[in-house]
């Protein structure tokens, strides 16, 4: 999975549509291999984000959990931490 699409599950606050939004996109543009489209592939391109990001809150609306919800200011910094153990070297 690209690195860039975060874990949206769980969290308080609930994640939001941009961050749904944005995860689409790097779904897209990962599957699609561009990263801008040419105008030819622009309206497919954007057809797809729409699409990926109504089924991503879509799923979002319909997952379950006993776990309690997790911070969102917590889990960033455990990234952080992840980060800078991965890049110190």
């Amino acid at each position: 999975m690209c690195r860039n699409i975060r874990n949206l599950h769980n969290f308080d606050p609930p994640a939001t549509r941009e961050e749904a939004q944005d995860a689409a996109l790097q779904y897209v543009r990962k599957v699609s291999g561009f990263t801008k489209p040419s105008q030819a592939n622009a309206e497919a391109f954007e057809r797809a984000v729409r699409t990926v990001t109504e089924a991503t809150e879509r799923l979002l609306g319909e997952l379950v959990t006993n776990a309690p919800p997790k911070d969102r200011e917590v889990e960033a910094a455990k990234a952080r931490a992840r980060s800078a153990q991965r890049y110190a070297a």
